[in-house]
């Protein structure tokens, strides 16, 4: 069994754009990383107007509602077993960006990507079981415990909603092969994060009543609204569809590669946008983290995965 270490477990063959063969794959994810993590840089702007859950709730609700009316999902006839199986992706991936904001609003952007990267590094260790996958898990967790181990206790519960945000994309990972091998693909990520907005729906009503604005404050300043919904296109939907341009042109084995990028674009968009600094010991846990993903990328160069 090979697993990949990846932003999107969903993959369904589209159409080679010409102007897209024109920039090289690196550059496209490149892109897609950056997109991805402006998206996050967004949302923490909007954490003391309405509070880093509902925040989560309007991104997973914007980007679902967006990719559901591009896709038209509501033509698509859905077994129940279908439904099933979108609605457990959904909560997986709705509950894991709510943690991760958790996590954002109590320590910097680049720590928290590196510490969640647990999870599918973790996937990849299980699912191959080689003496290389178990390494680059014993070096992502000795990355984890340099960012986690000696910070405060409010970093410290940071590093925690990380953790917890790496758990959930280990089962967004192994429900969204299932959803994928079932065919759904765009349609159960569109479909599964309306689903998994409506499980956290809760949280913006506790937002409002720990004075963090929740869903009222979003509902009466339609700026508020925006940004939500604009953290949610830049973080799911233009980093989803340039992965899907990636992937035709990329072996499985270069696209795992390319994820060691993530870390690294979260890092610079904290520092350039946030103005989040690392220190030294963060730095060497982003490291061995990045590391980590190196050393656990598919070791077949064959390019299985690519679309003529």
């Amino acid at each position: 069994m090979t697993t990949v270490v990846g932003r999107y477990p969903l993959s369904t063959p589209v159409q080679r754009s010409p102007s897209a063969g024109r920039v090289s794959p690196e550059a496209l994810f490149t892109v897609g990383a950056v997109s991805q993590y402006l998206g996050a840089a967004t949302a923490f702007e909007l954490f003391e107007e309405l509070g880093p859950g509902t925040v989560a709730l309007l991104r997973v609700a914007g980007a679902g509602a967006v990719l559901v009316l591009l896709r038209r999902s509501w033509r698509r006839r859905w077994s129940r077993t279908e439904l099933v199986w979108t609605a457990a992706f959904g909560a997986a991936l709705a509950s894991m960006n709510l943690f991760f904001y958790l996590a954002i609003e109590r320590v910097p952007l680049g720590n928290s990507v590196a510490i969640e990267f647990i999870g599918p590094i973790a996937v990849a260790a299980f699912g191959t079981r080689t003496l290389r996958s178990g390494g680059a898990l014993a070096l992502a967790v000795s990355g984890v415990v340099a960012l986690a181990g000696f910070a405060p206790p409010e970093a410290q519960l940071g590093a925690l909603f990380s953790l917890i945000a790496g758990a959930l994309w280990a089962g967004y990972i192994i429900l969204g092969h299932r959803v994928a091998r079932a065919g759904m693909a765009v349609d159960g990520l569109g479909v599964g994060m309306l689903i998994g907005a409506l499980v956290i729906s809760p949280v913006g009503i506790i937002d409002g009543a720990a004075g963090a604005g929740g869903l009222g404050a979003a509902a009466g300043a339609p700026l508020l609204l925006a940004g939500g919904v604009a953290a949610g296109v830049l973080s799911n939907v233009i980093p989803y569809g340039i992965d899907q341009l990636v992937m035709q042109r990329l072996a499985r084995a270069r696209f795992a590669l390319l994820q060691a990028l993530l870390p690294v674009t979260a890092t610079l968009i904290g520092l350039v946008w946030l103005s989040q600094v690392p220190s030294m010991r963060e730095a060497v846990g982003i490291v061995a983290v990045i590391a980590a993903i190196v050393i656990n990328r598919e070791s077949d160069p064959a390019p299985t995965d690519v679309v003529p």
